[in-house]
């Protein structure tokens, strides 16, 4: 199936894996990479010297092409572009917008460069900046969301911007690869429905609890971080939203030490991307300090299975999600699920 997303890349079909902390590492990459998706590696919570080695896994394990996600805002953004430039990543994905200089770094060195954006004037201003194409996220995605549902945000970036458009938010089959077609993106990200493969690496007894839980267990909730976040609710969202200001603040305090520890970042590196997450957003002191809660509580789920402990970040299609195939046939089935629907409705309009 190709699309101008699929001639960009240079993937098989028009699908991404988006680049999920702790859980899109090398071996879910190169497997979504090997069934010809675009596979998206999440180096924010790596080392600098983690997601060199990671690269060079992903590129052990395969010869298709795969993309790299970063925050554009931290404190050693400028280093990470230089790990992808060196290694020679097909695509570097931003959680944020990334300035206008690290675009043109990038395209220079012939890095595709894709944001992800939450609203149509971000999207405006990353193309005008060189961005090679944008991921849309409507407000059914998953971890940090906005209001504006797929359906109404997706076509107003469609119409706003000359780039290719990926649709994110809701969608996990064939139907919702078709639906965003329609609209006008160029192809699907997909969160969730890559999570919960046989490739994941999330612990089993983290998957089963994504897969027992309905379209009314997912939530969001400024508990984490301050800022909208959507995961499954679990006793730990209770209690986080219950819990006062004090121990909130204390709980924050402990994470944040722990993620300088396994980030290699220094406080004043830390400190940094707090500045950076305040900025334009009105948000407390206290807020950004317990941003530092959101990598520590998702490494217990995802990576120690903690599933009391830990938050779950889901997009809402967690609740209609009951199986948990390999990337090779997610992939396959909502590729041939696609083109059949788009068999069938062509085979409608011509006898019609």
């Amino acid at each position: 199936m190709e699309t101008a997303l699929t001639r960009l890349v240079g993937v098989r079909h028009p699908i991404v894996q988006t680049g999920m902390g702790w859980v899109a590492g090398p071996r879910l990459v190169s497997a979504t990479a090997n069934a010809g998706a675009l596979g998206v590696l999440a180096s924010a919570t790596m080392t600098l010297d983690g997601l060199r080695a990671a690269v060079r896994e992903v590129k052990a394990r395969t010869d298709a092409p795969f993309g790299v996600n970063l925050r554009a805002d931290a404190a050693d953004a400028g280093d990470r572009v230089r790990i992808i430039v060196d290694e020679g990543v097909r695509v570097a994905s931003f959680a944020l917008a990334p300035s206008r200089e690290l675009i043109a770094e990038l395209k220079a060195a012939g890095v595709v460069v894709i944001p992800s954006v939450g609203a149509r004037r971000h999207a405006e201003k990353v193309a005008a900046w060189g961005a090679d194409a944008v991921i849309v996220q409507g407000g059914e995605g998953g971890g940090h969301t906005g209001e504006v549902a797929t359906t109404v945000l997706l076509p107003q970036v469609v119409d706003a911007v000359d780039v290719p458009v990926v649709a994110a938010g809701g969608f996990f089959d064939g139907r919702g690869l078709v639906a965003a077609l329609a609209y006008g993106a160029a192809g699907v990200a997909m969160g969730t429905r890559f999570l919960l493969t046989s490739d994941s690496p999330v612990p089993d007894a983290v998957k089963a609890r994504y897969l027992a839980a309905t379209a009314r267990d997912v939530t969001v909730t400024r508990a984490v971080d301050g800022l909208p976040h959507r995961m499954l609710r679990t006793e730990l969202v209770g209690a986080l939203e219950d819990a006062g200001r004090a121990r909130a603040l204390l709980r924050a305090v402990r994470h944040a030490a722990g993620f300088r520890r396994l980030s290699g970042l220094t406080w004043r590196q830390m400190v940094h991307d707090g500045l950076a997450l305040r900025h334009g957003r009105d948000l407390a002191w206290s807020q950004v300090l317990l941003a530092a809660n959101t990598p520590m509580l998702l490494r217990s789920a995802m990576v120690e299975g903690r599933t009391d402990a830990g938050v779950m970040a889901c997009g809402q299609v967690a609740g209609v999600i009951d199986d948990l195939p390999s990337c090779a046939d997610l992939v396959e089935r909502v590729v041939r699920e696609a083109s059949e629907l788009l068999t069938s409705l062509s085979h409608r309009e011509t006898t019609g």
